[in-house]
């Protein structure tokens, strides 16, 4: 178990870095360009796992990492109530919960930083530069494999918790009846975030295939984004994004 002390301060960590590059995005003008860096990312992510979209049994966890893992949309509020709750999540939900948090706000901080980066050389390229040569170019010159590597080993292990934990039918329970205490207590986006996390992830039941497809699948990314010749990466990112 993680120690709850540790955790809290991991998190508020995570969170202050979101807050800050927040802040630093709208003071420097970054803020469209970070939205659109997100809405690209996310057209890359939905072309890539348009199968198993396509499938009942996998569509709920790939909305999931989509919506709340890549999302585009505003995540303000329910990382308020994540950093307002920190040093009480052991207390309030189940003590399994805590890992979850620690890898959603590291996900979270180093999705922010690196969209930030990247952002900032998009607007350093001319307009009339094609989306996709944009996009790579900005990502090359950002640098971070290592940040890379990491953000999609955590992912890696959020799932294989989500996995584990949703096999365990009375945390499940738990953590439903947890939703009528959390509404009072202004906590009703983090059991959201939960709850869709848990039902997505029982509805795989066995989520080896997809966390596998998603290791292959991005790894795959990351070294096309690298290290392929840059008219070939663009041409791969057009593709998918058609």
């Amino acid at each position: 178990m993680h120690d709850p002390t540790n955790a809290a301060n991991t998190i508020r960590q995570h969170l202050a870095r979101v807050v800050a590059l927040r802040n630093e995005a709208h003071q420097r003008g970054l803020a469209e360009a970070v939205h659109q860096v997100k809405q690209l990312q996310g057209l890359r992510f939905r072309g890539t796992y348009t199968d198993f979209l396509s499938q009942p049994r996998f569509a709920p966890a790939t909305r999931f990492f989509l919506d709340e893992l890549y999302g585009e949309h505003d995540f303000s509020e329910r990382d308020r109530q994540f950093a307002r709750i920190a040093g009480a999540l052991e207390r309030l939900f189940p003590p399994a919960v805590s890992a979850l948090a620690v890898d959603l706000t590291e996900t979270h901080a180093l999705t922010e930083l690196l969209d930030h980066e990247v952002s900032s050389h998009w607007l350093r390229l001319p307009d009339n530069t094609p989306h996709a040569l944009r996009y790579v170019r900005s990502w090359r010159a950002t640098g971070q494999h290592d940040a890379r590597q990491r953000q999609l080993m955590v992912v890696q292990h959020m799932g294989n918790e989500l996995q584990r934990l949703t096999r365990n039918a009375s945390l499940r329970m738990g953590l439903r009846m947890m939703r009528g205490p959390a509404q009072l207590a202004g906590l009703s986006a983090l059991q959201g975030f939960l709850e869709s996390g848990f039902d997505a992830f029982a509805t795989m039941r066995d989520a080896s295939s997809f966390l596998s497809a998603i290791e292959e699948r991005e790894q795959h990314w990351i070294e096309t984004l690298f290290h392929a010749p840059e008219g070939v990466a663009a041409q791969a990112l057009e593709a998918e994004w058609a």
